[in-house]
């Protein structure tokens, strides 16, 4: 095993001592990489020529947890930029290629390197270079799913706005179009919400809808009825006139308890302000 530690040294400083050589050989296996490496480099700060490197050194060093933590790394900062799996795969692929070119050249070198000997870097390189890719998977996917997740959160935040006035008093200013998805969302956060900050009385302002579904009308009127069973009174502002065309063209109607405004400014006059 002491032999294999010295082969592997020794291929290790062949590696380092024809660097360019190396990174031209590279540079020719990915072919579908090479001429984005500046833009990844300048955008996301990524430099894939030197992190080709470390890996390489770390395979040959057989430091298992450095190898772990670097795949890691560069897992979270492929998943940040949006870089594709297939992307990373081509050119980690192109550095295994390049990775046993040299270790053919440093053994045509040397003549020596025996069946066995040879068996054993074989499954060094191999493995390692698989460990790596194992965990960037694991991680991008981990980390993406993460973002995603958090992305999702933050646009629904965003399409449910709900603004505490008072310690009883919210409002709720809805804007472009309302649609089954966003209803299912809207129906979720406005019932949580009237529990957990236990709102009194709620504010809908439809001044910014531009248009709303014939469905999803039927489902708002149930909202407004959820939020009456919770013991909190809600209020509409600003209907559009199209709107309310399309209401009565399908015989919706709002609960004679739910209370309409005008606008905006009427609510806030009555509810807040007085």
């Amino acid at each position: 095993m002491e032999n294999i530690h010295e082969e592997l040294a020794k291929i290790k400083e062949f590696i380092i001592s024809n660097k360019q050589d190396f990174e031209d050989t590279l540079l020719k296996e990915a072919v579908n990489v090479k001429e984005k490496i500046e833009e990844i480099l300048t955008v996301g700060n990524i430099d894939l020529v030197n992190n080709a490197h470390k890996l390489v050194i770390f395979v040959i060093d057989g430091k298992e947890k450095d190898l772990q933590a670097f795949a890691k790394k560069e897992a979270i900062a492929w998943a940040t930029q949006s870089l594709t799996l297939s992307f990373k795969l081509e050119w980690v692929q192109a550095i295994r290629r390049t990775f046993w070119n040299f270790i053919h050249l440093y053994n045509d070198k040397i003549k020596k390197t025996s069946i066995e000997d040879f068996f054993i870097i074989e499954q060094q390189v191999n493995n390692g270079i698989d460990q790596f890719l194992n965990v960037f998977f694991i991680n991008y996917s981990t980390y993406k799913d993460s973002l995603i997740t958090a992305q999702r959160q933050l646009v629904e935040s965003l399409s449910v706005p709900i603004i505490p006035i008072t310690p009883s008093i919210c409002i709720l200013p809805l804007i472009g179009s309302i649609d089954s998805f966003r209803t299912s969302i809207l129906e979720e956060k406005v019932l949580s919400e009237i529990g957990r900050l236990r709102i009194q009385t709620l504010i809908i302002d439809l001044s910014g809808i531009a248009d709303i579904e014939n469905d999803t009308l039927d489902h708002l009127i149930k909202i407004i009825k959820g939020t009456k069973m919770m013991g909190c009174n809600t209020v509409l502002t600003g209907i559009r006139a199209e709107v309310v065309r399309k209401m009565v063209q399908i015989g919706v109607n709002f609960d004679k308890n739910t209370k309409t405004l005008g606008t905006l400014q009427q609510a806030l006059k009555q509810y807040f302000i007085g």
